[in-house]
């Protein structure tokens, strides 16, 4: 396959996809081929609440407690197993049909059911492109599934020609991180496109962090490749951390085996009803994303005036990337300071570094307050 994705990618110079093989591309690719033959043949777990959707008086088909739940919210019943309410408003804000919708237990659900769906352990394997989201790789182990790593270039971009080479018949999957995480940068789409068009496999592209990017989703590309998985959450701009709530938007056929996979009731009911509440301040919401994103310029400014900050990346997302001449010693200041940032220096590629997340207006005076103490003391 690594052959095939660069020889595609050559032609008609860089970025280019010839018509012709395009269509010969999307004839070839099929998403039962990639199934470990497992999960093809599996039959899946019924659960009661799949069985029966409709209108009853008495409910004795799940042994639940029909005597209800302490408290004054009775939560005795079984919460919908595909979440379908929910669905109903993620399509009227996303505008992608429910049946193009999966929803699990974080992001991290997600990412754990496609790599047990479509890799077998030991067998195949899946790419990443370092530095990045941390959970790839650990999935990926917990699975037993080996993880190529093709590092992004110094401008913290895809190594699209390094990524075509190490493509083999057994890769079933490449992980993008986009906005990045640790770094905060969007992918360049050209990059993400050829990927797309040229590997016969399944593109993770991860949009945890879209929110705060001026680069549109892929969300929108879903029509256009069938192989494209999309992962979003909750977890960020809509400030719903605490119920671990992830989204992958998918062509009908990966959803389907995502939900067929799934544990019977992987989102719980208080869950959802948090998440549907939220979903009607979406103006709350966006008021947090565009202060999010002008406090992320005027922390970068203030920060840019410590000479002991050597690099600020540039950042799409609600956090910075910020190289230091003596990262451990900010990091260890700011700790006795009683602020909390997170120390990437261990991961290669981001040495010296700190990710430093864009807080409150009032947060973000007193981390540069800290800094100027830090300054004082050196």
């Amino acid at each position: 396959m690594g052959m095939i994705f660069a020889s595609l990618t050559a032609s008609g110079g860089p970025g280019v996809f010839p018509m012709e093989l395009f269509y010969l591309w999307r004839t070839m690719f099929d998403i039962q081929a990639l199934l470990r033959d497992n999960i093809r043949n599996l039959a899946s777990y019924s659960s009661a609440r799949s069985e029966f959707n409709g209108h009853a008086e008495i409910f004795l088909d799940a042994n639940e407690n029909n005597f209800g739940s302490p408290g004054s919210k009775p939560y005795n019943r079984h919460p919908d197993p595909l979440q379908v309410q929910l669905k109903e408003k993620i399509t009227q804000i996303k505008g992608v049909p429910l049946q193009n919708i999966f929803l699990g237990n974080g992001s991290v659900e997600v990412i754990d059911l496609l790599l047990r769906s479509f890799c077998n352990p030991q067998t195949d394997n899946v790419i990443i492109a370092p530095p990045t989201y941390g959970m790839y790789e650990v999935s990926a182990a917990i699975n037993d599934v080996p993880v190529k790593k093709i590092p992004l270039t110094d401008a913290f971009q895809l190594d699209v020609e390094a990524i075509a080479e190490a493509t083999d018949e057994r890769t079933k999957m490449i992980f993008i991180c986009s906005p990045n995480n640790p770094t905060g940068n969007s992918m360049n789409r050209e990059d993400v496109e050829i990927i797309l068009n040229n590997f016969h496999g399944l593109v993770v592209v991860d949009e945890a962090f879209i929110n705060y990017s001026r680069q549109r989703s892929f969300i929108g590309e879903l029509t256009e490749y069938a192989n494209l998985v999309v992962i979003q959450t909750l977890s960020k701009a809509w400030g719903l951390a605490g119920i671990r709530i992830g989204m992958a938007f998918a062509s009908e056929a990966i959803i389907g085996i995502l939900n067929r996979v799934k544990p019977p009731y992987n989102i719980g009911t208080p869950a959802q009803e948090l998440a549907l509440a939220a979903f009607d301040r979406v103006e709350e919401v966006n008021r947090w994303i565009k202060i999010t994103v002008q406090e992320r310029q005027s922390l970068i400014r203030g920060l840019m005036m410590f000479d002991f900050v050597k690099k600020i990346f540039p950042s799409d997302a609600n956090f910075v990337l910020v190289r230091f001449t003596h990262a451990e010693s900010v990091y260890r200041f700011l700790l006795e300071n009683g602020i909390v940032v997170r120390d990437q220096s261990q991961i290669a590629g981001c040495e010296n570094c700190l990710r430093v997340t864009v807080g409150t207006p009032d947060e973000n005076v007193q981390l540069l307050q800290a800094l100027s103490k830090f300054k004082k003391s050196m």
